[in-house]
């Protein structure tokens, strides 16, 4: 295992995978760190669908496009106002994959929470405590990845995928799905697009702003 701060500093989204097997076992010891989260409420009713079968997984995936232009990326860079660089390197490199990502992976796992309350219309911020917490269940999940030897990559869900992914995966109607989640192997030419920079000193503010 890596030391923890090693996983910290290699965690990284990668795109590309090659051609390999994940092992049950590790994929529930990823799961048992997601699980050993912080939660709102103390009760952890988070559920995770784990898809190996390439046809499901295809089901699952047929509503994100396979294919975008040039031209639609540029729109997309347009329309949300990425005007630095970096930035849009990083979105250049990770739209046109959204699809292969998942197609290509070992395994697809699907978080789920039980929705208590309405996420998308909170009376106020005490609502989203549950969406908050499995958000922490998800990052150890990426870093207990990271220190497997695996990659990773995650999708939040647009449009009508969620609504696709409960039919493909018949997951109940009071539960909700915050993300999909890449799992494999790194290829050996995947890609590692430049971060962005900062210095922490700078972000950090001792007692007031």
């Amino acid at each position: 295992m890596k030391d923890f701060y090693d996983v910290v500093n290699s965690r990284r989204t990668i795109r590309d995978f090659e051609n390999a097997f994940v092992e049950d076992e590790v994929i529930e010891r990823i799961i048992s760190a997601g699980m050993k989260a912080p939660t709102n409420d103390h009760m952890r009713d988070w559920h995770f669908i784990v898809i190996k079968n390439k046809d499901t997984v295809a089901k699952l995936i047929n509503k994100i496009p396979k294919q975008i232009s040039d031209e639609e990326i540029n729109a997309i860079l347009r329309d949300w106002n990425l005007n630095d660089t970096c930035q849009q390197n990083a979105y250049k490199d990770a739209i046109p994959k959204q699809y292969q990502m998942f197609a290509e992976a070992a395994c697809v796992i699907i978080p789920l929470l039980k929705q208590k309350t309405d996420i998308l219309h909170p009376e106020n911020l005490s609502h989203l405590n549950g969406y908050a917490s499995i958000w922490c269940c998800i990052e150890n999940m990426l870093l207990a990845i990271t220190a497997e030897g695996y990659a990773s990559a995650l999708r939040i869900p647009l449009g009508d995928e969620g609504d696709w992914a409960r039919k493909v995966l018949n997951f109940p109607k009071d539960y909700l799905m915050p993300c999909f989640i890449a799992l494999g192997k790194a290829s050996a030419n995947a890609s590692c697009v430049k971060q962005k920079e900062y210095s922490i000193s700078e972000r950090i503010h001792k007692d007031v702003w």
